[in-house]
């Protein structure tokens, strides 16, 4: 099956938080606004089931035995594989459900890197639960890189949102280590990723990165630090020598205003709450997580697993909603390239 046919596949999850509960919420919506693509949820028929009964929400659920079904099962209802499958127990985690999740995950991958699928949405997991049953991957991410051959340091997170797409160039880590985790050839590194990634998903020809500043105000010219000056400065000049459009360092209190944002394609932000702060407060309903740099297609809501709401009918879908739309689009951009 051709990537530009295949559907998407989505991952459950940990099926005792949110994810079960956004997946049918976001492709109740989809449906409703009659932007359904052919897709398919990988494992747990009943347990989805379950969850649509409990929470009162209209979607049926359509059993599949091959990711090829989907195409047709997708004008039924929701498609799902029915190779796994568990209980619903809301708001308690268990090792059961992160074995499930698990294998939802990894199954899930092995569809998108066989064509079967042309992209993979992932919900949230647990990644303490995970690391119980012997998981010893920091994230999503990281287990996708190696599933693809490809090392950590090429998967790139950006957040992505209809009015902003950021990207931590540091990510887990105490903001007292930035500064000594930071590197030119980081900053370059991760750069080319980005710029190569929005012109090949996104359709965006020639585009255009701002570099955050790390310090207050730039730098001061080296009143209140030198990174701007010695890390960064020099890998702008790197890619824009390169035929990257990329500028800055933009001080970190003027990059996301208004007008400032029309300037850009993607901001690159030196830690984490650089990036992630002004993409939740903009885009709180509609932020994903989006992999670059991998061969494969992943999306991803930018948001956990909530168990402290789980089962409570509390949860928005339009994260999971606009994951799912993004990885499709994504799809018809990477078989539009090629032709």
């Amino acid at each position: 099956m051709s990537a530009a046919a295949a559907p998407l596949a989505i991952s459950l999850g940990d099926p005792a938080g949110i994810g079960p509960e956004v997946i049918l919420g976001a492709w109740t919506r989809l449906r409703a606004e009659r932007r359904t693509p052919p897709a398919f949820v990988v494992g747990g028929p009943a347990l989805l089931r379950s969850a649509a009964e409990a929470l009162g929400i209209d979607c049926p659920i359509v059993p599949i035995a091959e990711p090829s079904e989907a195409l047709f099962a997708s004008a039924v209802g929701l498609p799902v594989l029915a190779l796994l499958d568990g209980p619903w127990h809301p708001a308690a985690p268990s090792s059961d459900g992160a074995r499930l999740a698990l294998a939802s995950l990894q199954w899930g991958a092995k569809c998108v890197l066989a064509g079967a699928a042309s992209g993979l949405v992932t919900a949230p997991v647990a990644k303490g639960a995970l690391a119980a049953i012997g998981w010893d991957y920091p994230g999503q991410t990281e287990f996708l890189a190696n599933a693809c051959g490809k090392p950590y340091r090429d998967a790139v997170m950006m957040l992505a949102g209809p009015s902003l797409r950021t990207v931590p160039l540091t990510v887990h880590v105490p903001l007292a280590e930035v500064s000594a985790l930071l590197s030119s050839d980081l900053i370059i590194h991760k750069a080319r990723i980005v710029a190569a990634g929005l012109a090949r998903d996104f359709g965006i020809v020639a585009p255009r990165l701002a570099i955050a500043a790390l310090n207050p105000h730039a730098g001061e010219g080296g009143q209140f630090g030198d990174e701007e000056a010695r890390i960064i400065t020099p890998a702008i000049t790197a890619l824009r020598a390169e035929g990257i459009a990329a500028f800055g360092p933009v001080p970190g209190d003027a990059l996301f205003m208004p007008r400032a944002r029309t300037g850009y394609d993607a901001a690159l932000c030196m830690y984490h709450d650089q990036a992630l702060i002004p993409l939740k407060a903009l885009e709180v309903d509609e932020g994903v997580n989006v992999t670059l740099g991998l061969p494969i297609i992943r999306t991803s809501p930018d948001h956990g697993t909530a168990f402290d709401i789980a089962g409570k009918g509390l949860a928005d879908p339009g994260a999971m909603a606009a994951a799912i739309t993004m990885a499709a689009g994504m799809a018809k951009a990477r078989a539009a390239a090629h032709g």
